[in-house]
């Protein structure tokens, strides 16, 4: 079949027409020739087609079992379930960086469509700017990534997807990431083509605020499954490690929620303009940052891609000089001019700044954490572990603090605060610290080895009352963009109410089990019934069943398993999961120990469901804050 070279040929007509898109309209503009610049559209538009066109061909090949290809045979097998086949496009390094390049097509597309009715020259200028990234990807993938190699003699099978990545989650968790990620070049090529005209004013404000929202949604959505896919397929109880990958997604979400904000400011105050610039310029390097995180093999992750060095440092230079450019135009070219606004300490515009220190703050510390145990190896000073302990150390004050100032910013208004209001929402602290210490006090009664923890009392506290004051509205007369507000800091408040409960309060045994034996836990019974062998598509597995009992009332059945997958000779635990408003009942299944006899790990997780529930009102937030922007005057956002 041609398919593959088909493919090929697509992708080397979409890395040409990147590079007209590149050169072509900028040319035009430096020659004021109108019909010139208008080619920036119609190149979009054909990068987008030659882009999906050979994402397409690829997917096809996966689908037909075409082990000519190396990399079909290296993460696809006959065996493997269609969808699993087809997420196995992006599975592996070479498939992800070409799903890379034709997210980043198909966001230029549509930044061209969307842009026809604003500054033609700044939308050719950005365009321009997109392609040269596209220019730069699309040349790494032909020399460095190329997913359409042939490889002679062709092989009787292939060696089958990592069986971690057998799940649903991966059919939509890299994609929604690499949408957030790529997302933000729309924000920063328009960031950079405003550089370039010199000034930045509430329109260009406006016109970017849609697009950083957009991809910070696809972003919170992608991280939040992450964490979902690391809770119930990893099956360690945790959704969060502190691992670099999961950090290398976190970084661009801080710096995409302070543009957010940042934003916000500038669009109504026209203020905090540099600090909008430069979280443009970061939001999307730290997101080239991360994708040479994940694909460079310089830190060890399950998550990671690849671990080839060369691949890495190709990525790493692309970072460096796009961040070197970028900077240099805006030490050259920006000099704005700012009209003197005045506000009182205790306003808007200040808490604004605060919750900018703080995630600047955040940023820097993650991104230390994580790239401090690499430098400290390449200096030949020995290997260093950063983990938990020191990520916890930093961000526990920091939601303290960020907790506090989103109470406060209900109660302010630009240039001063509401006293009257202020009153109002101080007075629901107590109801919210009665709310804290009945449900840590009745949490502790079912589990006597649970302790209290100060730390999480004062953020449970900040968090209900968050919620508390984040109602407290006047529902007849809430515009779009408060609605979106409302669901966001509710998302945050109901996310860190299960974050915290799950993390301090959750408990957990190991225990091992015969037949017939069963174990206490959080006052629910554990009957472990005994196991049966079971064959699937391409694995073959143990299933434990297990009886839950409270009260001597039958709950729920859970049948976690240990599969065994033959190609990729690989154990994976498949956890059972009993899921409730109040807590999830988990258990992973371990070794076997005996005639029917397996080691298990039996956990209870309070209130972790709301911690996905937060995540998805964020992301709703998100959603209804992009339509609230086409208003042409809003009301206050925050």
């Amino acid at each position: 079949m041609m398919i593959p070279e088909l493919g090929f040929i697509a992708l080397l007509i979409a890395v040409l027409v990147s590079f007209l898109l590149a050169f072509v309209p900028l040319w035009g503009i430096v020659k004021g020739k109108s019909h010139v610049i208008s080619y920036a559209w119609n190149f979009s538009y054909l990068l987008g087609i030659f882009s999906s066109l050979s994402m397409g061909l690829l997917a096809y090949s996966f689908g037909v079992d075409d082990f000519s290809l190396e990399y079909v045979s290296a993460h696809s097998n006959s065996q493997l379930p269609l969808f699993f086949k087809l997420a196995a496009t992006w599975g592996g390094h070479e498939g992800s960086m070409l799903f890379w390049l034709f997210c980043l097509a198909l966001w230029t597309a549509l930044f061209a469509f969307f842009s026809r009715k604003i500054d033609p020259i700044f939308s050719a200028r950005a365009l321009s700017i997109l392609g040269f990234i596209c220019l730069g990807i699309g040349i790494f993938i032909l020399f460095f990534s190329n997913p359409f190699i042939r490889q002679f003699p062709l092989p009787p099978e292939g060696r089958d997807l990592n069986p971690m990545l057998q799940d649903i989650g991966l059919i939509i968790h890299p994609p929604l990431l690499y949408l957030g990620y790529v997302g933000f070049a729309v924000n920063f090529a328009m960031t950079v083509s405003a550089m370039l005209s010199g000034y930045l004013d509430a329109a260009i404000a406006r016109w970017t605020r849609p697009w950083v929202l957009v991809s910070w949604l696809f972003l919170t959505l992608g991280i939040m499954l992450g964490a979902w896919w690391a809770y119930y397929e990893l099956g360690w109880g945790g959704w969060w490690f502190w691992d670099p990958i999961e950090n290398a997604s976190l970084m661009p979400w801080l710096l995409g929620l302070s543009l957010l904000h940042s934003l916000v400011v500038t669009e109504q105050r026209g203020i905090f303009n540099y600090w909008t610039i430069l979280f443009s310029l970061f939001a999307f390097s730290f997101s080239l940052l991360g994708t040479f995180v994940v694909r460079s093999g310089v830190l060890t992750s399950v998550h990671a891609f690849a671990v080839d060095g060369e691949r890495g440092t190709v990525l790493l230079l692309l970072f460096f000089i796009l961040m070197a450019v970028a900077l240099t135009i805006f030490a050259l070219k920006v000099d704005l001019k700012q009209s003197a606004v005045r506000f009182s300490i205790f306003s808007k515009e200040s808490l604004l700044l605060l919750a900018n220190m703080i995630f600047t703050i955040a940023t820097v510390s993650v991104f230390l954490g994580t790239f401090y145990p690499m430098v400290f190896s390449a200096m030949g000073w020995g290997s260093i572990s950063v983990g938990a302990p020191y990520f916890n150390s930093i961000f526990v004050p920091l939601l303290v603090i960020i907790l506090l100032a989103m109470v406060l910013v209900l109660v302010t208004k630009w240039q001063k605060a509401n006293s009257a209001l202020l009153i109002k929402k101080l007075a629901l602290i107590i109801p919210a610290l009665s709310c804290t210490f009945v449900v840590i006090y009745f949490t502790i009664q079912q589990d006597e080895s649970l302790k209290f923890h100060i730390f999480a009392f004062i953020i449970l506290s900040l968090a209900i009352w968050l919620l508390m004051a984040t109602l407290w509205t006047n529902w007849l007369k809430i515009s779009v963009q408060q609605l979106a507000m409302v669901l966001a800091h509710c998302g945050v408040a109901l996310a860190v109410i299960g974050a915290v409960m799950s993390s301090y309060f959750g408990s957990e045994i190991g225990v091992r089990l015969a037949p017939n034996q069963s174990k206490v836990l959080n006052g629910y019974e554990f009957r472990y019934l005994g196991f049966s062998n079971e064959l699937g598509p391409n694995f073959t597995s143990e299933q434990a069943h297990f009886e839950i009992y409270q009260d001597g009332h039958k709950v729920t059945e859970l049948f976690p398993e240990r599969r065994y997958y033959e190609v990729r000779t690989m154990n994976m635990s498949e956890v059972g999961i009993q899921w409730g408003i109040l807590g999830d009942i988990y258990i992973v299944m371990g070794d076997k120990l005996g005639p029917g006899e397996f080691s298990f790990r039996l956990h209870y997780k309070p209130f972790i469901r709301w911690l996905w529930l937060g995540g998805v009102l964020i992301a709703l937030g998100a959603l209804l804050g992009t339509i609230g922007v086409r208003y042409k005057k809003p009301k206050e956002i925050i």
